[in-house]
């Protein structure tokens, strides 16, 4: 029977047997070819791509967003139907193109790339709610949003050819086959809206085979979302410079329309919250709009104008007003009737028809539903030709057929996301196990199988149950505690326990012990156990193995894992554990699959003498994660905590020599009489190791206390033109028209580090800093700080980095969390340089 982490091996050297090394390499390729394939068949990308019609979702606690497609394939030459969709919470809404008096447009980049290519941002933007909070007013989507693109596809031209590349080998000769695909590759910006607002974004990937049009499941939300967009208005539409909207058309009247308004697509040029008085005439209806300061009399005025008939039904038409010239400049040639229009809310008249002309009527409509659930897109160019919407999607989707079923509802879309989240979680866990923290484990786990004979297998089959049962707990109650302190208030989640010195110190520790045990100091399990013939002791310790497993695989973070524990954290509790146990389950698997799959064992090389130099090279990776661990402590706590943390270091090892001598004497002698000393010796030296826990614990600042430097403890000097973050200086400098970047940041997010170096620090940024006047605004969340806890809050964060532009003018910008030169410096250019 092996423990956890054995001894060296002493068996004489043996050659590799060639057939043997080829069964390696064929299991790999099976492995990987079987981990493909758990993707396709998840609707999720081959490690890059999404395949299906709905691309992997981004989770937060207020939205849930993805890439749709109204075809399950792409078409040459054709144009494909692609869309965000947002499933808002109760109560939340996202904006229209014009937000009106709060707000920001969703925005949504499209490209495609592979078999066909393409690119688009234009959003088809379906009608608007009219949502009133006081004496403001906005224009938004709740419930469940779509907001169309149409993609147009082409093959990609060769340059020496000038014709698309030939069919390849595989592949049919209208470009189906093994490389017949099309990578739709999407970054969304989104703003969700309560009693507070909070900025959002996603990146997406989708993966569509090439081939004739064939209409997906997401293809009913396409139907509704064009039954929700504006069509062109088939009446001429005009604006007087006094701001009156007039349409002509004799079948505008009293009998034909009960209420009407009017919703501008470009902000700011009439008040928003402002009544608009409806009038009829002979010719057609007007509405009284409120010109502000931005109003131009001569310029056409582009937007929806909805006309709700008596029995509540709504057409909503897309219009363009042209301005009427000078010497007309009276109101649209529509003589008002002698009574205005009735008060859509309160049943009562809106004066008459000279106060309305007057400006002094009181009608207008307040905060109505449109035809049910409204759904919606990005915004379009700002220099086309057409206003929101008129850019009709009608017969864009009868290509695709008819009597094509729609999505699933409610518990089908939920069961549908929470499968997802799942397969991510398991997906993030099966990929931890090639990070430096936990590799060494599932390597010496994987060695013990290759030792093993026949006469083992059930054996070793109960010890790899025993092995998941470790990690499943040990994933479930890591998550449970940090839902729980999260229901509690305090600000948790993956990476917040690094803001503790002490957390750093005795994670340090414990992965230093395990570099010792790997070079053969000494081993985890006590002499006694090791003689033991006893297979539960053997059980107990593969058990205690799943849960260091656990343990050291805290300070690390996989693919896959952000989404599903940021899932996991926004849902509710028991959906919650679900995930984090698909992460136990992930990590487990390699070991339980090798265990209960002879044919993967045989093809592992055979023993010898090779184990126990990989074993003790396997320490090598630990050893640098705890140098990088010494680096967080120093600029957490400063020299002191570094001294303190590489005392318990010395102490440590003493005390595994020590213990390693003990445990080599008992499995020589077969007893323990005469190692009470050097047991005694051994925990007086891990006794010392945790004498300096408290010394750990005083090093710790207090919440929110100032770091050493402006910039915090070890991070980069504040560069000119840099300032320490808070939010009374954030509004000062805004308030005086001051360009700012606020940077998020902390010593032990290896992102935020990447990121200044390679994007923020360069010379081309602070070059475009420096020229546009930016002011950067850096908080530092090495340490607790409540005030950077509540801003990312504020702005729906629950970590760092975060990288947000406040412009001298305009809405703010939320960057994503991956940063480029180029993409800093084409966020904080302002737009008219």
């Amino acid at each position: 029977m092996s423990g956890p982490l054995p001894f060296p091996s002493r068996q004489p050297s043996q050659k590799a047997h060639p057939t043997r090394a080829r069964a390696g390499r064929r299991w790999q390729g099976a492995l990987g070819k079987g981990l493909a394939g758990l993707l396709a068949c998840a609707g999720l990308p081959p490690l890059a791509a999404a395949w299906g019609a709905e691309s992997a979702p981004a989770i937060s606690a207020h939205s849930t967003a993805s890439l749709i497609s109204a075809s399950d394939t792409a078409s040459p030459g054709s144009s494909l139907h692609v869309a965000l969709r947002l499933r808002l919470k109760p109560g939340w809404h996202t904006y229209w193109l014009n937000p009106g008096d709060a707000g920001d447009p969703a925005t949504l980049r499209i490209t495609a790339t592979g078999a066909l290519r393409g690119e688009a941002q234009t959003i088809v933007w379906p009608t608007p709610q009219r949502i009133r909070d006081a004496s403001l007013m906005s224009y938004a989507y709740t419930g469940d949003v779509v907001l169309p693109v149409v993609l147009p596809m082409v093959r990609p031209v060769e340059p020496s050819a000038g014709r698309p590349p030939a069919a390849q080998p595989g592949q049919t000769p209208d470009g189906l086959g093994a490389q017949g695909l099309t990578t739709l590759s999407a970054h969304a910006n989104w703003l969700v809206c309560a009693q507070s607002c909070i900025p959002e974004e996603g990146t997406f990937t989708l993966t569509l085979p090439v081939g004739a049009p064939r209409p997906s499941a997401q293809v009913g939300l396409f139907t509704q979302a064009e039954q929700h967009t504006p069509v062109p208005s088939p009446y001429p539409v005009s604006i007087s410079p006094t701001g009156v909207l007039g349409a002509q058309g004799r079948e505008l009247n009293r009998q034909s329309v009960a209420q009407a308004w009017f919703m501008p697509q470009e902000r700011g040029r009439i008040g928003e919250a402002a009544p608009q008085a409806l009038l009829f005439g002979p010719e057609g209806l007007a509405l009284r709009l409120d010109p502000t300061a931005d109003f131009t009399p001569a310029k056409p005025l582009s937007g929806i104008l909805v006309l709700k008939a008596p029995d509540g039904t709504e057409r909503a038409l897309s219009v363009r007003a042209t301005p009427l010239p000078p010497p007309m400049a009276s109101e649209p040639s529509i003589a008002p009737s002698a009574r205005p229009a009735t008060e859509p809310n309160t049943g009562t008249t809106s004066g008459t028809a000279a106060e309305a002309a007057a400006g002094t009527a009181t009608g207008g409509t307040t905060a109505g539903t449109a035809t049910g659930t409204a759904m919606g897109a990005t915004s379009p160019d700002p220099a086309g030709d057409y206003p929101a919407g008129e850019q009709p999607m009608a017969g864009h989707l009868a290509a695709l057929g008819n009597g094509v079923p729609g999505p699933p509802h409610g518990g089908g879309e939920s069961a549908s996301g929470l499968f997802r989240l799942v397969v991510l979680g398991f997906l993030g866990g099966l990929v931890l196990n090639l990070m430096p923290c936990v590799f060494p484990i599932l390597a010496m786990k994987a060695l013990a199988v290759a030792r093993m004979g026949q006469s083992e297998r059930l054996h070793q089959k109960q010890s790899a149950i025993s092995y998941a049962a470790g990690v499943i707990l040990g994933f479930t109650a890591l998550g449970a505690l940090v839902m729980a302190l999260r229901l509690g208030g305090a600000a948790t989640g993956w990476g917040f326990q690094f803001q503790s010195t002490m957390f750093v110190g005795t994670i340090t520790w414990l992965i230093f012990a395990m570099a010792l045990n790997l070079l053969g100091v000494f081993v985890f399990l006590p002499p006694a156990f090791a003689l033991s013939s006893s297979p539960r002791h053997g059980l107990v310790h593969d058990l205690l193995t799943g849960l260091l497993a656990v343990a050291v695989a805290s300070p690390c973070t996989a693919p896959f894992m952000g989404v599903a524990i940021a899932g996991a954290l926004a849902g509710p509790p028991a959906t919650g554990l679900v995930i984090f146990a698909a992460l136990g389950i992930g990590l487990a698997a390699p070991y339980v699959l090798l265990a209960f799959c002879p044919a993967l064992a045989k093809s592992l090389p055979r023993p010898g003498a090779w184990m126990d130099y990989l074993r003790q090279f396997l320490a090598f990776p630990l050893l640098g994660t705890c140098v990088w661990l010494l680096w967080v402590a120093a600029v957490e706590g400063g020299a002191t905590t570094v001294l303190l943390v590489s005392s318990g270091m010395v102490f440590l090892a003493f005390a595994a020599w020590v213990y390693g001598i003990t445990q080599r004497r008992q499995l020589h002698a077969g007893h323990d009489r005469d190692c009470t000393a050097l047991y005694g010796v051994a925990l007086l030296g891990l006794l010392a190791a945790m004498a300096l826990l408290p010394a750990l614990l005083e090093q710790a600042p207090q919440a929110g206390a100032n770091p050493p430097s402006a910039s915090g403890p070890g991070l980069s000097a504040l560069p000119s033109g840099t300032e320490a973050f808070s939010e009374e200086r954030l509004r000062a400098l805004h308030n005086a028209g001051k360009p700012v970047f606020v940077d998020m940041t902390a010593a032990w997010c290896i992102t935020c580090l990447v990121n200044e170096r390679m994007a923020l620090n360069t010379q081309a940024t602070q070059a475009a800093m420096a020229r546009y006047g930016v002011i950067t605004l850096r908080g530092d969340w090495t340490q607790r700080n409540p005030a950077i806890t509540a801003f990312l809050r504020k702005h729906g964060r629950d970590g760092v980095p975060f990288y947000l532009f406040v412009p001298a003018h305009g809405a703010a910008v939320v960057l994503p969390q991956i940063l480029t030169p180029g993409l800093v410096i084409g966020t904080i250019t302002p737009h008219d340089k």
